[in-house]
């Protein structure tokens, strides 16, 4: 993939480029044990596309276009979205939408404000959608979700990279959320099977 084709391709042939990504660094299969807890004979690790250069200019292309108009602020949970909500950010000052990101902290700071939340500083009822790379069971999009609202934002979306189809998505769902992902792991699961051949 080169560095022209990815800032310049179309959104539909990024969106193969970057499935061609998951499925060449981030997918493999064995045994496994989720952050969830939960076992699994896959795992992908989404911050071998997301901190790779080119993985990271798709991400954000592509997530920004998928943003409400009226979005804010882009968020999420300290580690796997940090490079996500960062790439959006540097991707929407690029496309004149300049959207600033927030990383959420999984315990408050030590020291100095304490705080949970790093980033600018938001008005009040800010809204704020929270970027995921993997979303299992939900969870740990959940918890950003409500550490933003603590903080006094507005909050009514999640989107993620990828969707394991776990459970995540009906979570989000009972919470009120709306939910979209990039891809599937079924479309990540059958691209990777053809590329192996």
């Amino acid at each position: 993939m080169s560095d022209l084709c990815v800032a310049t391709a179309d959104l539909t042939t990024l969106r193969r480029q970057l499935l061609d990504l998951f499925c060449e660094l981030a997918y493999q299969e064995g045994d496994f044990v989720l952050s969830s807890g939960q076992p699994s004979s896959y795992y992908i690790n989404g911050k071998l596309v997301t901190l790779h250069a080119e993985g990271a200019l798709a991400t954000g292309r592509l997530l920004l276009s998928m943003l409400p108009a009226d979005t804010q602020a882009v968020a999420g949970l300290t580690l796997g979205a940090d490079p996500i909500v960062t790439a959006v950010s540097v991707v929407s000052a690029y496309e004149s939408r300049p959207i600033p990101a927030l990383i959420i902290r999984k315990e408050a700071k030590g020291h100095g404000t304490k705080a949970y939340i790093e980033g600018p500083a938001l008005p009040e009822g800010a809204k704020v959608v929270v970027l995921e790379d993997v979303v299992t069971t939900g969870a740990s999009a959940m918890k950003a979700v409500e550490r933003l609202r603590d903080a006094g934002y507005s909050v009514d979306s999640v989107i993620s990279l990828i969707d394991r189809l776990q459970g995540g998505a009906e979570l989000y769902e009972q919470a009120g959320l709306k939910f979209e992902a990039v891809f599937t792991i079924e479309a990540i699961q059958s691209r990777w099977k053809q590329l192996q051949t």
